[in-house]
């Protein structure tokens, strides 16, 4: 009896959104426009669906520091203005991902003094936060603390006292270069392994009690979400939600033929959403050939939606699930994103302003 009612509530409510969409006279963008985004990234240029699905955006390589200064004193900004000027247009919040980094950090950067070193990556997030401060909503300050550290970590202070002053030192870059902004500090490999949750609160706490932290960025890619279980994932963000700031799920993804993805969205996405803390969810990558990992895209290059992202419009009740399939747009994108994961000697050619 009780499914029987949650399947009629459940339809009036997809009902009552569809009405009301209808007598407003258009569908608007995204599938939710509620307190929480759904975010995705933009690589090379912007899909012209974007705004149909998603409220959040964040530049796949566009604003990573070996993209923008590839050559040293040689500033290439082209696809991060793009992108940013992009989410200002849509008025939909924008997150400068990253600034301290031990993968895609620029090739010259391990061959200077520390004294030269400890200049350039200063240079870099005061010229970030000159350009992009205005306008930007988050910071993904320092990526994969856990995993990637930079090379030049000894110049900004090492391990020191605390054990992560390195983490310290960019963190007070950061919020003197973005003053306005809610600086994040981002990492994979969390969702699914609560000791590495352990290792990461202890980070967290430290620049809390430092007042350097504005929210929790976890990475959750399809060699964690895949497999993971829900008590896992509930153990994690618990840990998390703890230290009582919020959380962001900043790249989401998930493998699987049509019917095993939508298992696992169906299963495991409601966790992540539902949970108190947990305030915005960016996905990796949606369109068939232009994700990083095979399988994992929502929309297949002819336009047409998964089953998963079907499934994802009506769970979350927006007004796009009015929305036809995308099969008479445009969905060219040239660049291919690149995995945060996954280490890349040589980056993408990023145009020139």
């Amino acid at each position: 009896m009780k499914n029987r009612i949650k399947k009629v509530v459940g339809g009036l409510a997809l009902a009552s959104v569809l009405l009301t969409s209808v007598m407003a006279g258009s569908a608007s963008a995204a599938i939710t426009n509620g307190s929480k985004f759904l975010g995705n990234i933009i690589a090379g240029s912007a899909p012209s669906n974007f705004t149909t699905y998603w409220n959040q955006v964040t530049p796949e390589n566009g604003t990573k520091w070996g993209s923008i200064e590839g050559n040293r004193n040689q500033m290439n900004w082209g696809n991060a203005d793009m992108i940013y000027n992009y989410a200002i247009s849509k008025n939909i919040p924008f997150k400068f991902h990253t600034l301290v980094w031990g993968s895609q950090e620029p090739n010259w950067v391990a061959g200077l003094s520390a004294a030269e070193q400890k200049a350039e990556i200063s240079s870099f997030i005061a010229q970030a936060g000159q350009r992009y401060s205005a306008k930007t909503a988050y910071v993904d300050v320092v990526n994969e603390p856990l995993h990637a550290k930079p090379s030049y970590r000894n110049a900004i202070g090492g391990d020191g006292s605390t054990g992560w002053d390195w983490v310290i030192w960019s963190f007070q870059q950061a919020r003197a270069a973005f003053p306005n902004a809610k600086l994040h500090l981002n990492d994979y490999g969390i969702i699914g392994d609560p000791s590495a949750a352990d290792k990461y609160v202890n980070i967290i706490n430290i620049l809390k009690s430092r007042g350097l932290i504005d929210g929790i960025g976890i990475q959750c890619h399809y060699f964690n979400m895949d497999n993971v279980s829900v008590s896992t994932m509930n153990t994690v963000l618990n840990k998390l939600a703890a230290t009582g700031l919020p959380i962001y799920v900043s790249e989401l993804d998930i493998t699987g033929d049509d019917n095993t993805q939508l298992a696992r969205y169906q299963t495991k996405f409601p966790v992540l959403w539902n949970h108190p803390s947990v305030k915005g969810i960016t996905l990796w990558g949606y369109i068939q050939n232009q994700t990083w990992a095979s399988g994992t895209h929502l929309v297949n290059s002819n336009g047409t939606e998964r089953p998963a992202l079907k499934w994802l419009k009506q769970y979350l009740g927006g007004s796009s699930a009015l929305m036809e399939t995308t099969g008479s747009q445009d969905l060219t994108d040239a660049s291919v994103p690149q995995p945060d994961s996954v280490v890349q000697p040589e980056l993408e050619a990023v145009p020139g302003e």
